[in-house]
């Protein structure tokens, strides 16, 4: 018998699919009484199953009228080809230097432009992320997945 879990994110996937759009936006409590579990249920599979790794992105509003809102990042494969290289490259803790790295390889390779390298870098900079380590090289692996998909998603 599937898991809970799993049967979440199989809904979830198939709403996206019949939305004919790469895109859905649920209430986290009304699909919590759907399948008679806690919102907390909801997040976890949020979390762990739509991940920017898994090629998601998941934003959420928060109060009476809050959403949580699921894009399916649409990739062709050289595009899934470097976003699975650099997702990999950065890992789940990256140094500043690290970033810059890549910022600077992906510039080289004009898969970025001079403006956004430069936008990245001061995101993920020691500067800005002002938290003890070894959070703030998660966060800003984090940080730096997100934009650089982003990125990439919006040069379709």
């Amino acid at each position: 018998m599937p898991s809970l879990a799993n049967l979440i994110e199989k809904h979830l996937n198939a709403l996206i699919k019949e939305s004919g759009q790469r895109l859905i936006e649920i209430q986290r409590n009304e699909l919590a009484e759907k399948f008679n579990c806690a919102p907390s249920q909801i997040n976890y599979v949020l979390t762990t199953r739509f991940t920017i790794e898994r090629g998601y992105m998941v934003e959420s509003r928060r109060g009476g009228g809050g959403y949580v809102r699921i894009v399916k990042v649409p990739l062709n494969d050289g595009e899934l080809d470097l976003i699975s290289e650099v997702v990999d490259l950065v890992g789940d803790s990256i140094s500043e230097r690290g970033g810059a790295a890549i910022l600077a390889r992906l510039l080289e390779e004009t898969f970025i432009k001079p403006r956004e390298a430069a936008l990245v870098r001061v995101a993920i900079s020691r500067n800005v992320l002002r938290i003890a380590q070894p959070a703030r090289d998660q966060l800003r692996a984090n940080i730096l997945k997100s934009v650089l998909i982003t990125l990439f998603k919006n040069q379709e």
